[in-house]
């Protein structure tokens, strides 16, 4: 055999071993998604979000908005900054020193920021910056996703990942990894802030995202990202501690979660499905591999502008679409005043659009 054969067979050899062997972070799991119908009624395609118009931001990834009890719409960066609108210009009031995702206000103006580093914070009017919870039963927060607070000031904290540390890989790349492995490692969970106590209330979730109360506090909305849906968790009743599916088969990967004072759910879809993701889904020895190959050829999100609203029942009233993705990867919505404002998780913007528009028939 000639040097440079012997060369290509010693190189093809190498990349077999390295493809089947070489040591990655995930242990696939077997799973079925629901067919993918794609974009049909009721989320047939539209160009609704290409009129929005942008407020710059200094870094990237307003990932959440949440508004105070005057109305001003606050937001978190990809640089750990908190900042706030006011009058259409920016300001930055703190910083985290990680990475803030989703944000709410209690009945006292204290915002409550869940950071994908550092856990449950809370940022009081005077600019005190806190750590309120940083682990749960001895086991550290290592991906704090979104958070929800109920008239009587328990929080709802969701995690989206107990085995993949945002600061490790950062958000985005922890998300890829963990759907991709598809454990079911995400949790819910309840905190007094007065006691100190800290109980999970929902576990086996495929990337737990989004958190909102429904149902005058008797319910939680929880967004699904790896199972395409929104899970309604029953917190009182004959129900108390069941999930049922409220959303299912979602067109895109769902993020967050807000709720309207209309009484409207916005959810932002922050990527179309992946056709190839779904054909690997009960392969895992394949998505094993495929986590060994370079990043940037692995699935990734996809440009494309998507936001919808639904009531409490899970009927879809709103739409909004930009397949351009003019204004990409929407992360969520907030309804204030005369305009629903977007988030996005890549974008060094925030988005919005003059509201109301017309709901779906």
């Amino acid at each position: 055999m000639s040097a440079w054969k012997l060369s290509i067979a010693s190189l093809l050899v190498a990349t077999l071993v390295y493809l089947s062997s070489w040591p990655v972070p995930i242990n696939p799991m077997s799973w079925q998604p629901p067919s993918d119908r794609g974009y049909q009624a009721p989320f047939s395609s539209n160009q609704q979000l290409a009129a929005l118009t942008t407020i710059a931001t200094p870094f990237p990834g307003p990932e959440t908005l949440a508004a105070d009890n005057r109305g001003k719409v606050y937001f978190g960066l990809s640089n750990g900054d908190i900042g706030c609108i006011i009058n259409g210009e920016l300001k930055i009031v703190s910083n985290t020193g990680g990475r803030p995702l989703g944000l709410q206000f209690d009945r006292h103006n204290n915002l409550y920021i869940a950071d994908a580093h550092q856990g449950l914070l809370r940022l009081e009017p005077n600019g005190t910056l806190t750590k309120v919870l940083t682990e749960v039963g001895g086991q550290a927060l290592i991906y704090a996703n979104s958070v929800a607070i109920a008239a009587d000031g328990t929080l709802y904290l969701s995690e989206s990942t107990t085995r993949h540390a945002a600061q490790q890989y950062g958000t985005y790349q922890a998300s890829m990894i963990d759907v991709n492995e598809h454990a079911g490692s995400g949790r819910v969970i309840q905190f007094d802030p007065v006691t100190g106590t800290a109980t999970v209330i929902l576990t086996g979730l495929n990337f737990a995202n989004g958190v909102a109360l429904a149902d005058n506090d008797r319910s939680l909305l929880v967004a699904e990202t790896g199972h395409y849906r929104v899970l309604k968790l029953h917190l009182k009743g004959d129900n108390q501690g069941q999930a049922e599916v409220l959303l299912d088969n979602l067109p895109g990967f769902p993020d967050n979660l807000s709720r309207a004072d209309d009484g409207t759910y916005w959810l932002g879809l922050v990527s179309p499905r992946n056709a190839l993701l779904d054909w690997l889904a009960n392969k895992p020895q394949l998505r094993k591999m495929i986590q060994r190959l370079p990043a940037t050829i692995r699935p990734q999100a996809t440009r494309y502008g998507h936001v919808v609203g639904f009531d409490q029942r899970g009927q879809i009233r709103f739409n909004l679409q930009d397949p351009q993705g003019g204004y990409a990867h929407v992360t969520g919505a907030l309804l204030q005043g005369d305009t629903l404002y977007l988030s996005s998780l890549h974008q060094p913007a925030i988005a919005l659009l003059p509201w109301p528009l017309i709901a779906n028939d």
